[in-house]
């Protein structure tokens, strides 16, 4: 496992913006960073499951992940535009009694929803784990692990970041635009999530690839590779 490219291939789709990122900036905003901790775990584990899953069951899987894809892309949206309504009315005044940060379970559930953290869990078991079926479970729990070793810290930027603005929102009025802003982003996000569900380089394009023969195996990693930095921002 070439594990320069492991450990910058996992921090950068960890730390580059998107939906989990945004999430916990607000929720750092709203809630501090303390109250942010089970939302980030959930992040963490959440993805280092799904990659040990899509890792160890690759195989079997490409033939479901063609199926499901579009059904995990609109739930993906649909969800993530719930959530951009939660984080919009945030900072109103009747939405502050109930309001409570994201949980682990439902951070952790996520993950299963959006369609670029398929893609990044695809394009790393594809580029980093063993070819060979018997090293599969090894391979696939040494990759989940280095996630979530490598992940939590860069997604806990952003909450920390969230936490250091809660200074300059201390009015209700700049928290109530702070929020409606990231509403706006987070809804824009789930749009283009969907959107980009349907370009060739995105969920379908990379289980094409993986399904692809072994032969042109070069052309087809570089290629799934690229599609992760060029369309991925997950975390």
């Amino acid at each position: 496992m070439p594990e320069f490219a492991l450990l910058s291939y996992v921090a950068v789709m960890s730390i580059t913006p998107g939906p989990n990122n945004l999430m916990l900036t607000a929720s750092g905003v709203n809630f501090g960073f303390r109250r942010t901790i089970p939302h980030m775990l959930g992040i963490s584990l959440g993805c280092a499951f799904q990659v040990f899953l899509v890792g160890s069951l690759l195989s079997l899987l490409l033939d479901g992940i063609q199926t499901a894809r579009l059904p995990l892309a609109l739930m993906g949206c649909a969800y993530l535009l719930w959530l951009s309504w939660k984080i919009a009315r945030a900072g109103q005044p009747e939405a502050g009694a109930a309001a409570r940060p994201l949980g682990f379970v439902g951070a952790a559930l996520f993950q299963w929803l959006n369609p670029k953290a398929w893609v990044m869990v695809i394009n790393a078991a594809i580029l980093f784990m063993p070819a060979a079926d018997g090293q599969r479970w090894l391979g696939a729990a040494m990759l989940a692990a280095v996630f979530a070793v490598v992940n939590l810290p860069c997604i806990g930027v952003w909450a920390w970041a969230g936490e250091r603005l809660r200074a300059w929102l201390a009015s209700p009025r700049a928290l109530l635009g702070f929020n409606l802003s990231m509403g706006v982003l987070m809804a824009a996000t789930a749009l283009w999530l969907l959107y980009d569900e349907f370009q060739p380089h995105g969920l379908a394009r990379a289980a094409e690839i993986a399904a692809a023969p072994a032969a042109p195996q070069a052309v087809g990693t570089m290629s799934v590779f690229d599609s992760g930095l060029s369309v991925i921002s997950v975390k």
